[in-house]
C-alpha cells in the first residue's frame, strides 16, 4: 500500500464510475451479453390486437407447427398464480384467457430455437374476439364511467372553501401534463436457467430483484427460496424496470422449468414500448385564491391520472403527486385530491420522480397564473410564497425544516445574472419580430423516502478476506447512476483503504434478502448506511482483537490510510487483517439500516412520510420561433442541493442527465394512441427524446457545496436521482413567457405539456387573437 496521506476513492471524492471504461469500450456485460448455456431457447410474446373486448376463440395450431417452435404457453400452462401485480390486488394476469383490456396485452408466448423463429410464429395465431367500447384517455374513461384502479387520496388542511370564496383574487384552470416513455438503452430482458428440484435462477434487467423473485415464485407455485434473481447492471431503468420486469421474468422462468432448458426473453423495442408502462399523464384542475401581493391564500386541486388497465404503482404515484403539489410554497388552506382512473391502455408505472414532477408543475402553473394576473415577475411571486417561519406545514401536515431555498435562489439569481437578463429579454421582445425570448427561475423542494414506510430498509454483506481484499454486496441495483461506486466509497472510507481493494459484486437475492427497489432516490441513503453498518461491526471486532492481542486500550487502535495504528505500532492493513484471521476473528458481517422518524397515515392524510427534503433551482432562457413553434434553450443555470456529496462528479452527471431528460418530458416526448387504442409512438422513429443538439447552448451546473444534510444520512449527503428532474420546469415556464410576449404578457398562455412546436404555435396564434 502506497504511503499516501489519503486513500484513493474515499467518500466525497470525485471518483470515476466503476464501469465507465467498460461502458465506452463495450466491455460492460449486460444480461444479453451473458454467455448462453448450450441449448438455450428464446421466447416471444403474442398479444391482443384490440384495446378492449373478450376473446372467444384462440387457435394456435399454426403457431405450434411453425419452424423452430418448441412450446407455446398460455394461461393454462402457468403452474402457480397467473398474476404479477406488485400491489397484490390480483389484477394483472401474466396471460389473459378471456378479457382483453389493452392493445398488445399478452395472451400467449412462443418458445423456439431462435428469437426470430419465435417472433415469426407469434404472427400465425388466430385470435377471435368480441370488441367492446374502449377508452384510452382520462376524459373518455371518465365519460364512460370507468372506475379508479385504486383508492384515491385526499390531503386536507384548514378549510379551503371559505378561504377561496373570500380571497381578493381567484383563478381556476385546467392543465394537461403528458406521459413519457422510459426509453432505456437496454430493453426489458430475462434469462432463466432451470435448476434441480424446484429451483430456477434468472439474470434480469430489474430495479427490484426481490419483487421479481416473489413474482416468479408465485407464478411457479414455489417458495421464494427456490428462485434467485441476479443483476450486475442495467442499461438504464428510470423506474421502468421497477415492476415491469415481473412479466418477462415470470414467462422466462415458466418456460425454463417446463422445458428443462435455459430460456431468454427479449422483446423488440416496438413490443417493449407497447406493453410496458409509462409515466402517468395527468389532467389537473386547480382553484387558487391569492391577495394583492401574490401570496396564496387557498388551493383546491384535483389530480386525475391515466393509469391504464391495472393498478400497478398508480396509487403511490398519484399519492406522491399530491405530496409535491405544493412544491416550495405554503398553502394556508388546502385540499388536494387524486383520481387514479382506469383506461384501456398499458398500465402506467414508476418513472423518475414518481408522480412528483406532475405535482410540482401544477404548483408552478398557479404561480405563473398569479404573476400574469398581477403583472409581476414570477420570481417575486415565488419568493412571496416560499415556506417560512409560521408558514412551514405541508398539506400532509409535515413541518418543513432546514429550508435552504431562499439562499439557493438568491445565489442562483446572482450567479445567473437573472435580473439583467430578464430586462434584456423584455427589451428584445418589445421590438417585435418572429423570434421571441423567455426566461424563468424556478425552485424545487422534493421529499426523500418511500411513502410506503416498509420499503425504507436495506441490507448489505461485507466480507474481508485474509489477504485484506474486501467483497461488497448490497440490495441496490446499478443502472448507470453510480450507486455501486458510491457504496464502495463508503466501505473504502470506513476501512481507510484504497477503493481498488473492494470487489463490487452483482446484486443477487442469494446474498441480501428482502430488498427494496432501487427507486425513490434512496439507493445511496439506504444501501450506503447498511454497508457502513456491516463495516462498523467488523471494525468493532478488529478493535477488540487488537486491544487484546497487543495489550493496548481500544481507543489506541486507529484505522489510518492503508494501515492500522495499534498503540505505537503501525501495521499495513493486509498484515493486520491476516493477524486477525489467524486469531479466528470473524471478518464478515451483514449490515442493516431502516430510515428513522418517518410515519404515514394514509386514511387521515397526515404524517411525516419524508425523512428530509432536497432542494434545487434552475434559471433557463429560451427562444421560440413564432412561425413554426420551434424552441431552443439558449442557456440554463442550475444550483442543486445534494448535501455533502458522496461523489461530486457522479452527482453532477445525475443533475445534468435529469435536466435533459426532464426537458424531453416537457418539450418533445409525446405519447399518442389512435382511435383503435393502438400506441402509435412505439419506436425511436415516432417518439422524440432530446438529442445532443437539444441540450442548452450554455449549460452551467453547480452543486451547493456549502450544504450539509442536517439529518444523519450517509456522510451527510442527500439523494440526487429524482429531485433535479423537475429543474427544467424553468424551461417550460420560459417558453410560456416567450409565448405570452405576443399579447404583451397580459394573459397566461396556459400551455399544456409537452410544449411541442404544435402546441407552442397554437398558443401563439390564440394569444395573438385575444
Amino acid at each position: 500500500m502506497k504511503d499516501d496521506p489519503r486513500i484513493r476513492g474515499a467518500a466525497h471524492d470525485s471518483l470515476i464510475h466503476d464501469s465507465a471504461i467498460k461502458h465506452v469500450t463495450g466491455r460492460a456485460e449486460y444480461t444479453d451479453d451473458i454467455t448462453e448455456p448450450a441449448g438455450t431457447l428464446h421466447a416471444y410474446i403474442g398479444g391482443a390486437d384490440i384495446a378492449h373486448g373478450r376473446m372467444t376463440a384462440l387457435d394456435l395450431a399454426a403457431v405450434r407447427t411453425a419452424p423452430g417452435v418448441v412450446a407455446v404457453l398460455t394461461a393454462e400452462d402457468i403452474p402457480g398464480r397467473n398474476d404479477v401485480s406488485p400491489t397484490g390486488l390480483m389484477d394483472e394476469p401474466i396471460f389473459t384467457d378471456d378479457l382483453i383490456q389493452y392493445h398488445g396485452q399478452p395472451i400467449f408466448a412462443v418458445v423456439a430455437t431462435t428469437r426470430d423463429a419465435a417472433r415469426r410464429a407469434c404472427a400465425l395465431a388466430q385470435i377471435t374476439t368480441e370488441a367492446l367500447p374502449h377508452a384510452t384517455d382520462i376524459d373518455a374513461a371518465e365519460a364512460a364511467g370507468y372506475p379508479d384502479v385504486t383508492a384515491p387520496l385526499t390531503l386536507l388542511r384548514g378549510d379551503p372553501g371559505p378561504a377561496l370564496a373570500s380571497a381578493p383574487h381567484r383563478i381556476t384552470g385546467r392543465m394537461r401534463v403528458g406521459g413519457q416513455d422510459h426509453m432505456y438503452l437496454e430493453g426489458q430482458i430475462a434469462l432463466a436457467i432451470p435448476g434441480e428440484d424446484d429451483e430456477v435462477s434468472l439474470s434480469a434487467s430489474t430495479q427490484h430483484p426481490s419483487e421479481a423473485q416473489h413474482m416468479v415464485a408465485h407464478a411457479l407455485g414455489v417458495p421464494s427460496n427456490a428462485v434467485v434473481i441476479n443483476v450486475r447492471r442495467m442499461g438504464g431503468g428510470f423506474g421502468g424496470k421497477e415492476t415491469q420486469m415481473n412479466l418477462f421474468c415470470a414467462i422466462a422462468a415458466i418456460a425454463a422449468k417446463r422445458l428443462g432448458r435455459a430460456v431468454k426473453l427479449r422483446p423488440d423495442r416496438d413490443q417493449d414500448m407497447m406493453i410496458t408502462g409509462k409515466r402517468h399523464d395527468f389532467r389537473i384542475d386547480y382553484d387558487c385564491g391569492f391577495d394583492d401581493q401574490g401570496r396564496i391564500l387557498a388551493v383546491d386541486g384535483v389530480f386525475a391520472a391515466r393509469c391504464g388497465w391495472s393498478a400497478d404503482l398508480s396509487g403511490p404515484v398519484t399519492d406522491r403527486a399530491l405530496f409535491h403539489a405544493d412544491n416550495a410554497y405554503y398553502y394556508p388552506d388546502v385540499r388536494l385530491r387524486s383520481r387514479p382512473i382506469k383506461t384501456n391502455t398499458v398500465s402506467n408505472t414508476a418513472f423518475r420522480g414518481f408522480g412528483g414532477p406532475q405535482g410540482v408543475i401544477a404548483a408552478e402553473r398557479m404561480i405563473e397564473e398569479i404573476a400574469y394576473a398581477l403583472g409581476r415577475d414570477p420570481l417575486e411571486v415565488r419568493r412571496a410564497n416560499f415556506y417560512r417561519e409560521g408558514g412551514d406545514i405541508t398539506p400532509y401536515h409535515q413541518r418543513v425544516e432546514d429550508n435552504i431555498l431562499p439562499r439557493l435562489v438568491d445565489e442562483l439569481e446572482a450567479s445567473s445574472d437573472y435580473q439583467a437578463r430578464r430586462a434584456r429579454v423584455l427589451e428584445f421582445n418589445a421590438k417585435g419580430g418572429i423570434i421571441r425570448k423567455g426566461i424563468a427561475l424556478t425552485p424545487v423542494k422534493f421529499g426523500i423516502s418511500f411513502t410506503a414506510t416498509w420499503y425504507n430498509q436495506a441490507g448489505a454483506l461485507v466480507h474481508v478476506y485474509n489477504d485484506g481484499s474486501i467483497h461488497l454486496n448490497h440490495g441496490g441495483t446499478e443502472m448507470g447512476q453510480g450507486l455501486y461506486t458510491k457504496v464502495a466509497q463508503v466501505v473504502a472510507d470506513a476501512f481507510q483503504v484504497d477503493i481498488d481493494r473492494i470487489k463490487i459484486t452483482k446484486t443477487t437475492t442469494e446474498k441480501v434478502p428482502n430488498t427494496s427497489a432501487t427507486a425513490a432516490s434512496s439507493g445511496s441513503d439506504l444501501n450506503g448506511m447498511a454497508a457502513l453498518d456491516a463495516c462498523e461491526q467488523i471494525k468493532a471486532r478488529l478493535v477488540e482483537f487488537a486491544a487484546r492481542h497487543w495489550s493496548v486500550a481500544p481507543d489506541a487502535v486507529q484505522f489510518m490510510p492503508g494501515r492500522v495504528a495499534v498503540g505505537a505500532q503501525v501495521i499495513p492493513f493486509n498484515e493486520f487483517i491476516h493477524a486477525a484471521y489467524m486469531a479466528r476473528v470473524q471478518l464478515s458481517a451483514a449490515g442493516f439500516y431502516k430510515t428513522p422518524e418517518i410515519h404515514w397515515n394514509r386514511a387521515e392524510g397526515k404524517g411525516q412520510p419524508f425523512y428530509y427534503f432536497a432542494y434545487g433551482a434552475a434559471c433557463s432562457e429560451v427562444s421560440i420561433d413564432t412561425l413554426t413553434g420551434e424552441t431552443r434553450v439558449d442557456r440554463a443555470d442550475v444550483l442543486h442541493d445534494v448535501g455533502r456529496s458522496l461523489n461530486p462528479a457522479l452527482d453532477l452527471g445525475q443533475v445534468e442527465g435529469a435536466f435533459v431528460q426532464g426537458m424531453g418530458w416537457l418539450t418533445s416526448e409525446e405519447l399518442a394512441w389512435d382511435d383503435k387504442g393502438r400506441l402509435r409512438t412505439h419506436a425511436p422513429s415516432t417518439y422524440k427524446i432530446p438529442l445532443a443538439s437539444d441540450r442548452p447552448r450554455i449549460f452551467n451546473v453547480q452543486l451547493a457545496d456549502w450544504s450539509e444534510n442536517t439529518k444523519p444520512t450517509i456522510k451527510r449527503s442527500k439523494a440526487v436521482g429524482e429531485p433535479p428532474f423537475m429543474l427544467p420546469i424553468s424551461v417550460f415556464e420560459a417558453i410560456g413567457m416567450a409565448v405570452a410576449s405576443v399579447a404583451d404578457y397580459r394573459i397566461c398562455p396556459r400551455l399544456d405539456a409537452p410544449a411541442t412546436p404544435e402546441r407552442v404555435l397554437m398558443a401563439v396564434e390564440r394569444l395573438k387573437q385575444a
